[in-house]
Parts: C-alpha cells; sequence; structure tokens
C-alpha cells in the first residue's frame, strides 16, 4: 500500500503594478501562477519597462492544510507594495 500524502507544493506568482493619477499603485492584472522560477524571472524582465512595478515570487504551500511558507522574492523591479 502507497502512501496518498500530498506533496508540499511550491506556488510561483507573477504580478506587476500601474501607477493612478494619484500615484498610488494598483495590480496591472490579477495574479499569475508560473511553471517555473526562471520563466517568473524572464517574465517579469520583460514587463519591467512596461509597468511601475514587477515582482516574482516564490512560496511553499500545502495546500490540503492551507498553510504557507514565507514568500521568496525571486525578481523585483521599480515600486511594489511590501508583502505582507
Amino acid at each position: 500500500m502507497t502512501d496518498k500524502t500530498p506533496l508540499p507544493t511550491k506556488l510561483i506568482v507573477l504580478l506587476a503594478f500601474d501607477k493612478g493619477e494619484d500615484g498610488e499603485l494598483f495590480p496591472a492584472f490579477d495574479a499569475r501562477e508560473m511553471r517555473d522560477e526562471s520563466t517568473a524571472m524572464r517574465t517579469g524582465r520583460d514587463l519591467a519597462g512596461k509597468h511601475a512595478g514587477v515582482i516574482a515570487w516564490s512560496r511553499s504551500a500545502d495546500l490540503v492544510n492551507g498553510e504557507f511558507g514565507d514568500p521568496v522574492v525571486l525578481f523585483q523591479h521599480g515600486d511594489v507594495p511590501d508583502m505582507d
């Protein structure tokens, strides 16, 4: 009999921000889950000149129990809000 306990997953996310007329940052699009870290960093570099800020990060995730590890920034450029 094999153990069917799910292994922890790594979430890799990319998000870009633009600035409104008031100077406040807002997401340019919904957060995008990326397939791997190198794709997230490459896409982040590609978007860096098109938005006020871009950030890509990863974190471990136990989706069954709803537990998430601390985010690890993979790429950051420009203005991005603090990650809480």
